[in-house]
This record gives structure tokens, C-alpha cells and sequence, in this order.
């Protein structure tokens, strides 16, 4: 039986100020996962939600609680769709074509929690305005990035860090050149695939994505200890 309360408690809190701040975006998910939440449960969510729009309603609440409830079914209707989907098949994904920008987008879409990049430069705005999507959608971001191609005419790195995205940068001489990020820290995406509309257009490039847990826990390993170097 969900946690009345505890739900009550939570929905009242975002509904302080009619919006869904990434913390408490990623509060609500949190419950939803812990109590392994299936539509049912998903279901009294709503109804509770509901419940507290029609009641600041009826205090003499305006249109901001009604943009409050559209926030929430939003959420619930993203987990729902992420659920649909699935995570990521292993793959195998080969350029030039329009296929590996859709597939790193589209692994964006479906990331509920986290995604740590770590890669030597952004500048395909595709990919980038996946990303903020996640970020405003409360996923844990957090980017690893090579700190002369930041400075590329082109690159994402600064609008990114603008927006209040954990990044980090190295600072030596010598490249960053990795490729590779772990959505959900489950799933692994590497290649030699740079983030750029150069490498989606012209170059011959490749990357896998797959969920192998040795893999995925190597890169979260590698992720960290870079993390922590360049911090």
C-alpha cells in the first residue's frame, strides 16, 4: 500500500511554489523506484495529485496550479514512456549517417537518473539540446570535456556549463580524448564518435552501446577517477 503520507508530503512541497524543481523531480523518482512503483501505483500518484490541485483550487489557487498537475503528468507520462522503451539494445552504431546522433539523443530521452559524459567535444546541437532536455527534466548530469576544444568556435561546452551542468575540464597539455558516456549506470555507450555534425556528416566513425555490467562498471570507474583529478 503506497505511503499516503509520505506522497502527500511530497507533492504538498512542489506545489509550495507550482513547480517541479529538478531535486524534487528527482525526489519523486526516487520514491517511485524504492517502492518499485507499476501503474497502479503510478495511478494513486495522480489521484493524490489531484486531489491537492483540486483543493489549492478551491483556496482560490489559479492557473499555476493547473501548470503544477500538467508538470507532474509529465513526469509520470516520461517514466511511463522510458518504461515502454526499454533500455538501450546492445548495438553497434557506424558513420557518416544521421543514425549515431538519433541513437545518443535518444539514450538522453530515456535516461531517468544520471548520465555522466565524458567525451572530447560537443558541437552538434542535436545531442546538445538532448541533453539540456535531461538536465531540465532533473537527470543527474555531469560532463567530462578537453579544455582547448571547449574553447572550438562551435562548441557546447560553455552553454552547457551556463546552464548549470556539472562540468569539468582537464588541465595539461595533453587531450582528453575520450568518447564515452553511462546513462543510468547501466548502460554504456563507446567508440571512436565524436559529438560533432563533422563526424555524423563525413567522417567514418563508430560506437557500441551495450549494458555488459563489467564494461559499465570499468567506465564508471574511469569516470570517477577523472572526476575526482579534475575537480
Amino acid at each position: 500500500m503506497p505511503d499516503t503520507d509520505r506522497i502527500d508530503a511530497l507533492l504538498t512541497q512542489t506545489l509550495d511554489d507550482y513547480r517541479l524543481s529538478r531535486s524534487e523531480r528527482q525526489a519523486i523518482g526516487r520514491v517511485l523506484d524504492e517502492a518499485q512503483a507499476d501503474a497502479a501505483t503510478e495511478s494513486f500518484w495522480r489521484n493524490r495529485a489531484f486531489a491537492l490541485a483540486r483543493k489549492a483550487l478551491a483556496d482560490g489557487g489559479g492557473s499555476e496550479v493547473l501548470d503544477w498537475l500538467e508538470g507532474f503528468e509529465k513526469l509520470l507520462a516520461h517514466r511511463a514512456s522510458a518504461d515502454r522503451e526499454g533500455p538501450a539494445a546492445s548495438a553497434a552504431y557506424f558513420m557518416p549517417g544521421d543514425s549515431g546522433p538519433r541513437a545518443i539523443a535518444g539514450l538522453f530521452d530515456r535516461a531517468r537518473h544520471s548520465v555522466d559524459v565524458c567525451v572530447f567535444t560537443i558541437t552538434d546541437d542535436r545531442i546538445t539540446s538532448a541533453i539540456l532536455a535531461a538536465h531540465r527534466r532533473g537527470v543527474a548530469l555531469r560532463i567530462i570535456s578537453d579544455n582547448e576544444k571547449a574553447h572550438d568556435t562551435g562548441s557546447d561546452i560553455r552553454e552547457l556549463r551556463r546552464e548549470g551542468i556539472p562540468l569539468h575540464t582537464d588541465r595539461d597539455p595533453n587531450h582528453m580524448h575520450h568518447k564515452f558516456a553511462i546513462f543510468d549506470r547501466t548502460t554504456l555507450l563507446t567508440g571512436s564518435y565524436n559529438w560533432t555534425r563533422g563526424a555524423a556528416e563525413f567522417n567514418f566513425e563508430n560506437f557500441i552501446v551495450t549494458s555488459d555490467a563489467g564494461l559499465v562498471s570499468a567506465f564508471l570507474g574511469e569516470f570517477e577517477r577523472l572526476w575526482d583529478r579534475l575537480g
